[in-house]
């Protein structure tokens, strides 16, 4: 199973970083690759809330809240139904955690999935490069 992985460091507070990423439905206020984003099912921050995607290229996907857990600073998503990846099983975590020695954010965002086997190098770059990568750059741009 595939498991791309980025990270990052974020020049602002932990408390800072984590009060963008952990709403959940807030993804088009800050990540380049989300056009629109909208709840459809449950409230924000409650497992099981559905958010509605539209990519910048106009493709769309939903995604379900697995897990929020305030004090470890960690989101749990998965993705759920068709999407323009053509991925299945994607669950995808984002996590902040404090660099001590300098009060700034340490980021990382990896993920899960299953896909065809000639599929999963291009895949992996979509997802560590294009996405992860190009938001952990949009959260040290916003913070910088």
């Amino acid at each position: 199973m595939p498991r791309p992985y980025t990270s990052g460091v974020v020049p602002a507070p932990p408390e800072s970083v984590w009060g963008v990423l952990r709403e959940f439905n807030g993804l088009s206020d800050w990540m380049p690759a989300i056009a629109n984003s909208r709840l459809t099912t449950g409230s924000e921050g409650a497992p099981g809330a559905v958010r509605h995607l539209t990519l910048g290229d106009g493709g769309e996907l939903s995604e379900e809240l697995l897990a929020l857990d305030h004090d470890a600073m960690t989101l749990t998503y998965r993705i759920v139904g068709d999407n323009p990846f053509g991925v299945r099983r994607y669950v995808s975590t984002v996590r902040v955690a404090p660099l001590t020695m300098t009060g700034e954010s340490f980021v990382e965002w990896w993920s899960e999935y299953d896909a065809d086997a000639g599929a999963e190098e291009q895949l992996n770059q979509v997802f560590s490069k294009d996405i992860y990568e190009a938001a952990i750059r949009s959260l040290q741009e916003r913070f910088g």
